[in-house]
């Protein structure tokens, strides 16, 4: 899959996962297609570890995992920037 590939792959993983996740989130573009990109490289690290192969090989994941991944990121950023 090319550069275009996965800008289109987390736009849609990340538009998934705000739409999942309850409440607001003040994200653009650029930072729901990150979130989406960064949650399937969570969701890959994730499976790694589940399937037991080396976490320091990423492996990328389904659409499933990549949802999965940018979820658990939502809800971990939102945790964070709450306490502050």
């Amino acid at each position: 899959m090319g550069l275009c590939g996965w800008i289109a792959f987390g736009f849609v993983a990340g538009l998934i996962a705000r739409a999942i996740t309850p409440g607001s989130q003040r994200m653009g573009f650029i930072a729901t297609t990150l979130l989406g990109i960064a949650g399937s490289f969570a969701g890959g690290v994730i499976a790694s570890i589940i399937h037991g192969g080396s976490i320091f090989v990423i492996y990328p994941v389904g659409f499933v995992g990549a949802v999965l991944g940018a979820v658990v990121l939502l809800v971990l950023g939102s945790a964070l920037s709450k306490k502050r």
